[in-house]
């Protein structure tokens, strides 16, 4: 079947991706992008392959979003553009809330029945301790931080429009995506990679040991795409279950460089450890990540050469 589709942040990392896959599945696409964060050079491939794309720079913020979605009339809205994943400050946090109040209050307005959100697992868990990891959803840190409390606020507020303004909404909590398109400052991959294309030594924050969960773009994408129409009032975890230390990392990503890290201070915020269960996702979506961190890399590294 057939929808149209409106990208918040499609212009940025996974938004240009999920805009490629949503175009190759057949679907008509609009992109929203003040470009703050993204760039045209992320959509030149689908806006040489696709008709169905059209580009708007604009902010949520501007009245002008409510008029376009009236005028648009879209299946669903896919907000990606609600968090930075990582050095999130609370000024971001509550500038966060009004965008996401911007799209509800559209959605609700002109009748959109989907809205599908994006959020960093690691905001939403915080630390977990390693005997419960992968964490589940619905897990609670202790103490609570403030990233907690307004990751969960942005959820609560989804929730309040859906029970009241029947606007339905999937929230998928993503752990570190990585890939092509990724600037180097939004994750330690993309950092790794391009210290590597650069020949430079790679910066390792803290002992390298702290893990992650490092989930490949291509099965990001396939995550959001199947929230289109399923995984409803949800908050879904979406990971894959597997912890890869930072510095294993670099071994796979600089194994053909004689290039050696250079270690640097901790930094405030940084998580020791991060892993989700996604048994939920595997139940609402019938999704599974199938890319392993050694063949992504391989498949990253093989796209920048």
């Amino acid at each position: 079947m057939q929808y149209s589709a409106l990208v918040c942040g499609g212009a940025g990392f996974i938004g240009s991706h999920l805009v490629d896959r949503l175009l190759a599945d057949g679907h008509n696409v609009e992109v929203v992008d003040d470009l703050s964060v993204g760039s045209l050079a992320n959509l030149s491939e689908a806006r040489a392959n696709g008709s169905g794309l059209r580009f708007h720079h604009l902010d949520i913020l501007a009245p002008e979003f409510s008029e376009l979605i009236s005028i648009r009339q879209p299946s669903v809205i896919y907000h990606l553009a609600l968090l930075p994943p990582s050095q999130t400050t609370n000024s971001e946090f509550l500038a966060s809330v009004n965008l996401l109040l911007a799209v509800l209050e559209a959605a609700q307005k002109h009748k959109v029945k989907k809205v599908v959100v994006a959020l960093p697992a690691n905001l939403i868990y915080g630390e977990v301790h390693a005997r419960q990891l992968p964490v589940k959803e619905g897990h609670k840190p202790e103490p609570m931080g403030v990233a907690y409390v307004m990751a969960n606020a942005l959820v609560d507020l989804m929730t309040v429009y859906r029970e009241s303004y029947d606007v339905e909404f999937t929230a998928l909590a993503m752990t570190n995506v990585y890939g092509r398109r990724q600037r180097p400052r939004d994750g330690v991959v993309a950092a790794f990679a391009n210290s590597m294309l650069k020949n430079i030594s790679p910066v390792i924050y803290g002992n390298g040991r702290q893990t992650r969960d490092f989930l490949f773009i291509d099965d990001a994408v396939d995550a959001l795409s199947r929230a289109m129409t399923k995984g409803g009032g949800l908050v879904i975890n979406i990971g894959t279950g597997v912890q890869t230390s930072v510095q294993d990392l670099w071994k796979l990503i600089g194994a053909s460089t004689t290039l050696r890290e250079r270690f640097e201070p901790a930094r405030h915020g940084d998580l020791q450890r991060n892993s989700v269960n996604a048994t939920r996702a595997r139940i609402q979506l019938g999704w599974a990540h199938w890319t392993s961190v050694k063949a992504g890399i391989a498949e990253l590294l093989g796209d920048l050469n």
